[in-house]
């Protein structure tokens, strides 16, 4: 996790399957030393969500708009053929360019609209073929973010999407990559002292 307004992590996990009983580890291990967050941007994973809401009921879970965009873009296809995946995809590539509660009511309108008109129809198609389930599950995917998408409006210490967070993990584990010499039971503290280093030289900048 990072704080999102310092850019400081605040805690992480090595070498763990991501999931429900994990995150309720760390969350109230957070929670125990004071730790009461506002606001928090997240994928979309259920039983992280579920954890958060349960640990702290009043915090904020904004959902990450790029992994809403990626997800959605990817069911769909790059070149969909069916009118209600290529309408439908189109909305999707709009997501991130929302900076106003005007620009989110067009975007709400233009998925009222879709639904309207494609929905029954995406909703009776056979499962089955990956092609139409791909489809009814970005519908899905958008249904159930919605409610969830636009907290960062309001806020602006308030991440729309958790790329600062992908970003440093993925930076490093490819530094980590690069020494390849690291035994498996150091590969928790090789972190830990990256991290540690990290914060430090943003606290001392």
């Amino acid at each position: 996790m990072i704080d999102y307004a310092s850019s400081l992590v605040t805690t992480y996990r090595y070498g763990v399957k991501e999931g429900y009983f994990m995150a309720m580890s760390i969350f109230s291990e957070l929670r125990a030393v004071g730790c009461e967050p506002i606001a928090i941007t997240v994928d979309g994973n259920p039983q992280i969500i579920k954890a958060l809401r349960e640990t702290w009921p009043t915090i904020i879970v904004q959902r990450c708009l790029y992994h809403i965009l990626r997800q959605g873009t990817s069911w769909l296809r790059r070149f969909p053929k069916d009118p209600a995946a290529k309408e439908l995809r189109s909305i999707f590539l709009s997501v991130m360019s929302i900076s106003s509660r005007e620009q989110q009511a067009i975007f709400v309108k233009r998925f009222a609209d879709w639904e309207r008109r494609y929905g029954k129809y995406v909703s009776d198609l056979d499962r089955k073929n990956k092609v139409w389930g791909d489809l009814q599950q970005a519908r899905s995917l958008l249904i159930h973010a919605l409610p969830d998408m636009f907290y960062y409006l309001d806020d602006s210490n308030i991440a729309k999407t958790s790329n600062m967070q992908e970003g440093l993990f993925s930076t490093a584990k490819i530094l980590f990559r690069n020494h390849r010499g690291v035994k498996k039971e150091n590969r928790e503290s090789y972190f830990a002292w990256y991290f540690y280093f990290r914060n430090r030289h943003l606290i001392n900048h």
